[in-house]
This record gives structure tokens, sequence and C-alpha cells, in this order.
């Protein structure tokens, strides 16, 4: 995550910190992913609709996730700026688990869970964000 991008996330998260809460991480992620199958089939059938004039993709819309001693911030990245559009979701850390992480050729992912929960957040990693994703894991303990 570059300067300016890293400067607005923390200023977004900074309203929201307890007193001596501190961020540890800040990075982009994705909550979804979007398998290649499924990215082919859809490129085809617009293709296919269009009558070739046009395919079009789906994107994962990207995240800011800050994780602090506490809690995990999470919020909608504005496309165009580099700026956080909408906190969406705050997660204390207490009690978190995680899973192991799925290495991929362009991303990486594991998911979070509360033992309490049957439900769970998945998080994609870009490929150039193994460092963030690496200081994350390692906070989180593995889920048995």
């Amino acid at each position: 995550m570059n300067g300016k991008r890293r400067r607005l996330l923390l200023a977004a998260i900074d309203p929201m910190l307890e007193p001596g809460e501190q961020v540890e991480v800040t990075t982009i992620v994705n909550l979804s992913s979007v398998t290649v199958p499924r990215t082919a089939a859809f490129a085809a059938a617009t293709a296919i609709l269009s009558g070739g004039a046009m395919a079009v993709i789906p994107v994962p819309t990207p995240m800011y996730l800050g994780m602090t001693d506490r809690r995990i911030f999470i919020f909608r990245a504005n496309p165009t700026f580099a700026r956080p559009e909408e906190h969406l979701m705050t997660i204390p850390r207490a009690g978190l688990v995680r899973s192991e992480i799925k290495e991929r050729v362009l991303n990486s992912s594991f998911v979070i869970s509360s033992p309490d929960s049957e439900q769970g957040l998945k998080i994609v990693f870009p490929l150039a964000g193994r460092k963030e994703r690496n200081l994350i894991a390692a906070a989180l303990p593995l889920a048995d």
C-alpha cells in the first residue's frame, strides 16, 4: 500500500480508535474472490449476447483492511481515488482464528472466523500484499 493510501486509511480509522489502541497493519484486500472459470464463463456469455461487440469481466471491489492490536476495520476503497469510501465493518480480534493460507498464482487467502460462529470471512490478498498477509496471519491463531 502506497503512502498516500495508507495516510488516508489511517485518517479514517483514527477517530474510531480507543485510547491506547494502535494500528499494526494496513493493506488492500478483497473479501470475495471471483474464480477463473466463472470469470471466463461470464465473459463468454456477455460476448455471445452482444454479438461479439464486447466482453464484460466481473472484478471484486477492493477493500482497505486496517488491523489494530484489538480490532480489524474494513472500508470500501474508492476505485478511482485513493481514499476509503465507506466503513463496512469492525471485527474484534479477541477469539478470532484463521484457516491455513491458500496460495494461488495471483493471490492468496485465508478465512477468519470466531469459534462461536458458523460463518467466516474470506480475505483475499493480492500478490503484492504477501508481507501484510503474513503479519495478519501471524497475529491470528490457526483454527483447530
